[in-house]
């Protein structure tokens, strides 16, 4: 693939906040665009993203230069010369945003160029050599669930939830059934809260999941599962829960010795339709983390699996991702490619949780663009689980309307 031009330029994301969009040309022609979001709860060791003028410029002055004119043999060939032009262990330089809206570009570029669905094209950079002799790492056809947020609270919403994300998690094999029944529930939900605490309570947070106060961190499922029982869906969901600890600043409470938080976590995991629970603790707690899976583990009601992911603590990079794995702390892992700074980099990631025998969850950020990259992304490396947020907002909605295509082809 011989590069034309590439050139970015400051967009807003769905917050108002500047982020960046990168036009990519090929020699022959085929144009692409990548925008790249941007989150609000992030890990200290995520990838460094500068303000958008700086990542610009980054890409204008610096990538601009470096690949017009250029030939790649490949996606791993082009984020090795941006990965080489940064220079530095968190994109500090260029900007991960930078790198990462170029990455994307290129790969669109490519699959354009190819005919190809984008999705196979991620798919095809996955199979790599490694997976002759590897056969967790072969890319596979996506059982694909997804991870809807129903209820925002902590850093995305202005409520009194000290936990995050609140997700539903249809069981169906079908993506427009999963999708159907999902939006069925965010809208009772609504209804349901607008019953309970007026017509206020529709308000929403920064991932579109309903915003208003709750008696408690856990009212929240117990009325979500009031909903699923008035529209008699039975048991169609499954639940889970994105704590993100490490930006819960109020002090621990302890009851009986023992951490409430903690406490509540064991509470939700006695009930067999949780199946999932991402960051409970602080982002360098590797250790706290195995001690309450292995605990856990031995608790659970008929021997169903739950999967305790790290999203802050493991930060789509491939060396904490070891850390995690020696130490025994989590069992599947949040993949977000803006993260670590490169499709390549992302994709490492993916094939290290495999060689683990992780859960991979690949997830869009609170501050998101209209590119529905990360629906591509998600099928072309057979992902387990899928979070883009509640069924609504434009940004949202882009990403799940591209879901129901590749699904439906």
């Amino acid at each position: 693939m011989k590069i034309r031009s590439i050139e970015a330029r400051p967009i807003l994301d769905s917050r108002g906040l500047w982020t960046i969009e990168v036009a990519l040309t090929l020699a022959n022609g085929v144009r692409a665009v990548a925008s790249v979001p941007q989150g609000k709860s992030t890990g200290s060791s995520e990838a460094v993203a500068l303000p958008a003028d700086a990542a610009a410029r980054a890409v204008n002055r610096i990538i601009a230069k470096s690949t017009s004119g250029k030939t790649f043999a490949s996606q791993a060939a082009f984020d090795a010369r941006l990965i080489a032009l940064d220079g530095t262990p968190d994109k500090s330089k260029l900007g991960a945003n930078a790198v990462l809206a170029a990455s994307i570009a290129f790969l669109r570029a490519s699959s354009v160029a190819r005919h190809r669905q984008l999705w196979r094209e991620i798919w095809s950079e996955l199979s790599d050599s490694n997976s002759a002799v590897h056969p967790a790492l072969q890319p596979r056809r996506p059982h694909l669930r997804l991870f809807m947020n129903m209820v925002n609270g902590g850093l995305h919403a202005g409520n009194n939830l000290r936990f995050q994300e609140y997700l539903a998690i249809p069981k169906t094999d079908s993506i427009r059934n999963a999708i159907d029944i999902g939006t069925r529930l965010y809208r009772e939900l609504g209804d349901e809260l607008a019953r309970r605490r007026g017509p206020g309570a529709r308000n929403i947070g920064d991932e579109g999941g309903y915003a208003p106060d709750f008696a408690d961190d856990l009212e929240p499922f117990r009325i979500m599962r009031a909903a699923v029982r008035r529209l008699k869906l039975g048991a169609a969901f499954d639940y889970g829960l994105d704590a993100a600890a490490t930006d819960i600043r109020t002090p621990e409470q302890k009851i009986g010795g023992r951490d409430v938080i903690v406490r509540q976590y064991e509470s939700l995991t006695r009930t067999s339709d949780f199946i999932y629970l991402e960051d409970p603790f602080d982002e360098n707690a590797f250790d706290r983390f195995a001690e309450f899976a292995s605990r856990i583990r031995l608790r659970r009601p008929s021997g169903r699996p739950l999967w305790i992911s790290g999203d802050d603590l493991t930060t789509t990079n491939v060396g904490r991702m070891e850390r995690a794995y020696a130490a025994g702390s989590v069992n599947a892992v949040i993949i977000k490619p803006n993260q670590i700074g490169s499709v390549t980099e992302a994709l490492d990631a993916v094939r290290a949780a495999r060689r683990y025998g992780w859960g991979v969850i690949v997830s869009h950020r609170s501050g998101e663009t209209n590119d529905d990259f990360i629906a591509d992304f998600a099928w072309g490396v057979g992902a387990d689980g899928l979070k883009l947020g509640a069924p609504a907002r434009g940004e949202r909605i882009a990403k799940y309307n591209r879901l129901l295509e590749i699904a439906a082809a």
